[in-house]
């Protein structure tokens, strides 16, 4: 008999309940690149990028409705959760290479683009120096256009303790950091997150990463007002109104640099609203990406 006072158990595969996906790796120019994969590969191709120190477990309660209309691919990115870590100081064109690459090993030439944090910078630096590749753009709480020295200390920091002693609490915290209502962070996702965090040589790996909260390293990187009116892509700007990294009105100002670009401010969310809300997301994205 169940217990009606026991809280319900949150997972990582309730969100894929009912959902066809498949978990694999891709080899990417010698890159081990693990994948979480749903939906028919003769639909156009979605590809999921993640933020920094993540991994494709952030759109787990995104694969199923994407998968609907989409082939959708959300990968470990370069030098995250499973996918191999070279021995590289990793900056943007690095990150982008790589899903140059991977967009090549699925055997597309063009892609649907939504990046979260990270992600959307990579998928920034894509719209704008390969503009090529991009069907539809989505920049999800996006960096590459802010540099506050407060929340890129905080961020290196919460990441490089979480990757030293990847302790249960170390762990959390790092995860918090990511969520307005932090009763969001489940030990299902910790646990993920942790056993990635513990893998041999992944200190080094998260020291490498973290070089884009170095404040000149950063400035190199960082996309202009220039490069970011130079975008062609039909675009959507997806911010929340308690981001722990930039203000909706960053977000905005982001909005307002690429013509035609939409804006969409998700309330009672932090840095994940794909995992926060993922039913007001999954809507407003899937809507936006088939043109609706």
């Amino acid at each position: 008999m169940s217990d009606p006072q026991a809280p319900a158990f949150r997972s990582l595969w309730s969100d894929l309940k009912g959902v066809i996906f498949a978990q694999g790796y891709l080899d990417v120019g010698g890159i081990s690149t693990r994948y979480l994969m749903s939906g028919n590969p003769n639909k156009p191709l979605l590809l999921l990028l993640h933020g920094v120190g993540g991994h494709a477990e952030a759109f787990t309660r995104n694969l199923g409705p994407h998968g609907e209309h989409f082939w959708t691919v959300a990968i470990d990115m370069l030098g995250h959760g499973w996918t191999d870590k070279p021995d590289i100081q990793y900056q943007i064109k690095d990150y982008a290479q790589h899903i140059l690459d991977v967009i090549k090993v699925l055997g597309r030439n063009r892609a649907h683009i939504s990046g979260e944090s990270l992600g959307g910078w990579v998928a920034t630096y894509l719209a704008v120096n390969h503009p090529h590749v991009i069907d539809r753009l989505v920049l999800n709480t996006s960096g590459g256009w802010t540099a506050h020295p407060e929340v890129m200390a905080r961020i290196r920091a919460l990441s490089n303790e979480a990757a030293h002693d990847p302790s249960w609490a170390r762990i959390k915290a790092r995860l918090e950091f990511l969520m307005h209502d932090k009763s969001m962070v489940n030990d299902d996702l910790i646990e993920t997150r942790r056993a990635i965090y513990a893998q041999p040589g992944f200190t080094k790996a998260m020291q490498q990463i973290m070089c884009l909260q170095e404040m000149d390293i950063r400035r190199a990187n960082m996309i202009t007002a220039e490069q970011y009116q130079s975008i062609k892509a039909p675009t959507l700007v997806v911010w929340t109104s308690h981001d722990p990294t930039a203000t909706p009105e960053e977000g905005k100002q982001i909005a307002d640099m690429i013509p035609g670009a939409k804006f969409v401010v998700m309330n009672g969310c932090g840095h994940w609203p794909q995992f926060e809300n993922a039913p007001e997301f999954n809507q407003l994205h899937i809507d936006f990406l088939r043109g609706l």
